[in-house]
Parts: C-alpha cells; sequence; structure tokens
C-alpha cells in the first residue's frame, strides 16, 4: 500500500493498522480504494489544518463539497464510506450519520446533471476485429482467448483475470461450462455458471496447450517469452481492450469510450439485439438489479426497436 507522506500532520490513530482487519471480509480492490479515499481525506485535512480522526461534521462537509466538482457522485460517495469505515475500525464518534451530511451529498449529485458515461461495447462486430489483429505470438494466443472468453461470460474485467484453471470444464460439444466464483455482486462466493462457444473453448484450450500446464491462474502474465505462474491484474486486461480498439484502426473516439467493461456491455447488447428479455440478460451476467443493466442497454435499443 502506498504510505502518507511526510507533508501530513502527526495522527494519533494507527488506521492502517486497523484497516488490515478489513483483509478477507472486503475484495483486494475495496480495500485499495479505502487506503486511497482515506489518503486524499487527510492530505485535504492537513491543508486545510483540520482533525481529519476523529472528523467534525463540518469537516467532512466541506471536504465532500471540495471533491464534488471534481469527481462523479459515485466517487464522493466512496470516498464517505471510507471515512465512515475508519471512524467506525477505530471506534470513534462518526459524524459521516448525521444529516447535515446526507444534505451535502445530496447538493453534490444534484449538481452534476450529466449522464455517467457509458462504455462502448465491444459486441460480436468488434470482438471479430479483434481476435484478427491479434499477433502471432504467445501474447495474441493468450489475449484472443481471453476477449473471447470475456465476451461469452458477460465478465466483468475482476471476473476475468481471478478465474483458475479448476473453473473451467471442457464439454464434450468442444464448449466450455465456467464457473465465476466471486464478484461485487456477490460477497459471499456463491458464484454462477456460464457456457461458452465453440470457438473461446477452441481458443482457451490453445492458450492451455502452450502456457504451463501446472500453473493455477487461468490467464497469467508472459515475460521474455515465458508464462509467469500468478494472475494477470484488470489493469492489464483495460490496456489491452485499449490497445486492441487502436490497432484494429478504430477511430481514436471509440478507442477513448473502449474499457475494461466493454466485454459485459457488448455481449449484454447483443443479447437484446438478439431478442432477449432482460429477465434473461440479467441471468446470463449474474445481475441483481437492473439499474446498471438499462444503462448498458441503451445503445442497443435503436437497432432493436427501428
Amino acid at each position: 500500500m502506498s504510505h502518507v507522506d511526510a507533508s501530513l500532520p502527526s495522527i494519533q490513530y494507527d488506521w492502517r493498522a486497523e484497516f488490515k482487519r478489513l483483509e478477507g471480509a472486503y475484495a483486494p480492490s475495496t480495500i485499495r480504494a479505502y487506503y486511497t479515499d482515506i489518503e486524499s481525506y487527510l492530505h485535504w485535512c492537513a491543508a486545510a489544518g483540520r482533525a481529519p480522526l476523529p472528523g467534525s461534521i463540518e469537516t467532512v462537509c466541506e471536504y465532500l463539497m471540495e471533491q464534488g466538482p471534481k469527481f462523479a457522485p459515485s466517487t464522493v460517495r466512496r470516498r464517505l464510506y471510507a471515512i465512515r469505515k475508519a471512524h467506525r475500525l477505530l471506534r470513534l464518534p462518526d459524524p459521516t450519520y448525521d444529516e447535515e451530511i446526507n444534505l451535502t451529498f445530496r447538493r453534490i449529485r444534484r449538481g452534476k446533471l450529466a449522464r455517467p458515461r457509458q462504455a462502448k461495447g465491444m459486441t460480436r462486430e468488434y470482438l471479430d476485429q479483434f481476435l484478427a489483429v491479434q499477433p502471432d505470438t504467445p501474447w495474441g494466443v493468450r489475449n484472443k482467448a481471453m476477449l473471447s472468453l470475456g465476451y461469452d461470460l458477460l465478465a466483468r474485467r475482476s471476473e476475468l483475470v481471478a478465474l483458475t484453471v479448476d473453473d473451467i470444464e471442457f464439454r464434450a460439444d468442444g464448449t466450455l461450462r465456467v464457473l465465476i466464483r466471486r464478484n461485487k455482486a456477490d460477497p459471499a462466493g456463491l458464484g454462477r455458471v456460464a457456457f461458452t462457444s465453440q470457438r473461446t473453448g477452441r481458443l482457451v484450450s490453445d492458450w492451455l496447450k502452450w502456457r504451463n500446464a501446472g500453473y493455477a491462474p487461468l490467464f497469467c502474465p508472459i515475460y521474455q517469452g515465458r508464462p509467469l505462474d500468478r494472475s494477470l491484474s484488470d489493469t492489464t486486461l483495460r490496456r489491452l481492450i485499449k490497445s486492441t480498439a487502436k490497432n484494429a484502426g478504430l477511430d481514436p473516439q471509440d478507442v477513448a469510450d473502449f474499457s475494461g467493461h466493454s466485454m459485459r456491455v457488448g455481449a449484454a447488447q447483443d443479447l437484446l439485439r438478439a431478442g432477449h428479455d432482460t429477465a434473461a440478460i440479467m441471468r446470463a451476467g449474474g445481475w441483481k438489479t437492473t439499474n446498471v443493466l438499462v444503462r448498458y442497454l441503451e445503445n442497443a435499443e435503436h437497432n432493436v426497436w427501428a
């Protein structure tokens, strides 16, 4: 984890020691976000000459208002939750439940009238282009398998890089049965089962034939032409999607709109175009509510009903 620099004031409470208690109870990405958000809050308090822990209602409100113009409401809300978690772990009086905090956040949210930016969907058409431009190298073999599998599973990037060899099963027809063990909507890790196309089964088989069979992670880094026995980072997957879009010769604005969510978005849009209803798409992608899914499907609606 990163460290607060020497310019921060001396703080009586060892919040890092307390945050270690979260390990195993929260996803690593959530814990990293908490660390980042608390450090942001501490830096702001240092510059403003405010006591951060315990923080006053006024201090937290001013911090949130300062963050509001810079970040999306979801980011500001996450930083509020991080401040709340720090106070609760340290068993300090928690200012974040005061009604003034709620009113402050509502002002921030109402002040952001722009719609959330939607990732561009990696639909089947784009997937075919992305697979076609992969190089004839071990990296290309891995990337083809990863992109095709991510599309078929409607996978979040964190789900895709977390897959292990034990999570996939080759079926007699050349397809795969895949157990997605855990995601942010399934903290208990009950998982969901998904199936793939024969093309994806073939591409994953090609990848596994190249890499060491004794490695647990399904997708791993490659260094100097050799696989490493560890999982890829979700950042690597995001960079892959953007660089592949660029190599496919897409418009720069389209390249900018692709993200780590593009596989999930594009596959959902294709399912809608194919005539599947919202309930079926929710089951396929493991959505618990329609809030996010509806945004994903907006760009597909015109083609369906035109």
